[in-house]
């Protein structure tokens, strides 16, 4: 299990699970851009959700996958998760 997920990991997620629209440059800085401005919807956010929990052994409210609304919202709930107590 990795330690942490990093911006790298989860743009690579989204891009396979939802692809990436032509107009934005996921590898430009996106930490703090919306999900939405990035396009990516609440379903393409349950899709990378599913496959976070399964690679990294958390679990993930679906809340938690649509309240978060930047990329650096979500690493910090994930990453949060991801931490031993």
């Amino acid at each position: 299990m990795a330690e942490q997920l990093t911006l790298t990991d989860l743009m690579q997620i989204l891009r396979e699970v939802a692809g990436a629209d032509e107009g934005v440059d996921l590898n430009a800085d996106v930490l703090d851009t919306s999900f939405q401005d990035l396009g990516y919807d609440s379903l393409a956010l349950l899709e990378a959700g599913s496959r976070i929990e399964r690679e990294y052994a958390v679990r993930l409210d679906d809340s938690t996958m649509t309240d978060a609304t930047t990329p650096r919202a979500l690493l910090d709930v994930i990453n949060a998760s991801l931490t031993p107590a």
